[in-house]
């Protein structure tokens, strides 16, 4: 609910952010950070909408836990392939054509300190790309993004206890209209929750001891065992590096045996010990490969 904290939080994570020029005002910084202007409306018990100016997008909180919105505007004629206007009796056919991408969030609270994040992105276009590139691989990027968060959630938590629950602002800093859906978000938890899930008030005594950093931001029990995709990867790609392995030993010992009757030439005995030394070296970058992507990848904000 806060896109400000994008080009920060995700550093290093999605690409160089644009940067326009102002004459007289200085309206980005070194990380790509700007301006989102953001006006958040129809608040009430079942949630709220906040459309981003200028047509550029929208976010709807449904309560208690779904939040969905796409960078694409909600209500946007379908146009034709030279950009024309298409007639108001536009077939069905030609509406389907308009692009369409979201972001579905389902964000679930299961104990103090602890929450069960389901995340989809639905769209249109490009899904003949799903056919082709596995699963596990879309999962890669995600769960980069949500490590690049934990730590930082897990401080801010945190500190809201810490100042107590009607005091929630005075620990954060909130001077944009950008983060008027944290500020409508806290409203509504104030106003229909009282603050508090079932277990009660958050304190700082309730939420667990700090972890060590590999324990907080592990993937293999947070997502790995439980995703199908990603365990029968991680099964393949073990038995891949073990195989790696296997062969670079087999290579060197089958040089052993055969020196001076199979490989005679020294061009020949160059090429398989290059051998032995690929399967070593492909073996050496699938196990930190398996490593950063299925069990834990530091991520420092500062370094990025």
């Amino acid at each position: 609910m806060d896109p400000a904290h994008v080009p920060y939080a995700h550093k290093g994570l999605m690409g160089k952010f644009r940067k326009k020029e102002d004459l007289g005002r200085v309206e980005f910084d070194i990380e790509g950070g700007g301006p989102i202007k953001m006006k958040t409306k129809e608040a009430n018990v079942d949630g709220f909408l906040t459309e981003q100016q200028e047509n550029r997008g929208y976010f709807r909180y449904v309560a208690p836990c779904t939040f969905y919105g796409s960078p694409l505007p909600r209500e946007v004629a379908p146009f034709a392939v030279d950009d024309s206007p298409l007639p108001s009796e536009a077939t069905e056919e030609e509406k389907k054509k308009k692009p369409q991408f979201m972001m579905v969030f389902m964000c679930i609270p299961v104990a103090p300190g602890k929450s069960r994040a389901i995340w989809a992105l639905p769209r249109n276009v490009g899904v003949w790309l799903d056919k082709v590139i596995p699963r596990w691989y879309y999962h890669m990027g995600p769960n980069a993004l949500f490590d690049s968060d934990m730590y930082l959630l897990h401080v801010e938590e945190r500190n809201f206890a810490a100042a107590g629950v009607e005091n929630w602002h005075k620990a954060v800093y909130v001077p944009t209209s950008s983060d008027n859906m944290v500020i409508a978000f806290r409203n509504w938890f104030r106003k229909h929750c009282k603050s508090q899930v079932g277990w009660a008030v958050p304190t700082a005594d309730q939420l667990p001891v700090t972890p060590t950093k590999d324990k907080l931001m592990e993937r293999y029990w947070s997502h790995v065992a439980q995703c199908r995709s990603c365990s029968a990867a991680l099964k393949a790609m073990k038995a891949l590096e073990v195989a790696l392995q296997f062969a670079s030993v087999a290579v060197v010992g089958f040089l052993a045996v055969a020196k001076g009757t199979l490989v005679t030439s020294v061009v020949q005995r160059a090429a398989v010990v290059s051998l032995a030394v690929l399967c070593f070296g492909a073996s050496r970058w699938l196990a930190s490969f398996i490593q950063k992507n299925f069990y834990f990848h530091d991520y420092i904000h500062a370094y990025k």
